[in-house]
């Protein structure tokens, strides 16, 4: 397990997953390729973030049909 892993694309996601994306095959495949791009330039491993999830394609697209961003101050 890698905690350093799960941190990163929890923050990762808090980050890149803008309202306004669409929950489609072609954008979901962008922002997983952003994520491991960003990930790397960080040192982080593709394996630390793949194993701290089933379906990363499934956890990316969960967090843009639930995206909330919250009610404005």
């Amino acid at each position: 397990m890698s905690t350093r892993g799960i941190n990163f694309l929890d923050q990762w996601i808090v980050s890149n997953i803008p309202a306004a994306t669409n929950a489609d095959v072609i954008s979901v495949d962008e922002l997983t390729n952003k994520l491991f791009a960003d990930s790397k330039s960080l040192g982080i491993k593709r394996e630390e973030i793949d194993e701290e999830v089933a379906s990363l394609y499934r956890t990316i697209l969960d967090a843009i049909v639930h995206y909330d961003a919250g009610i404005p101050e």
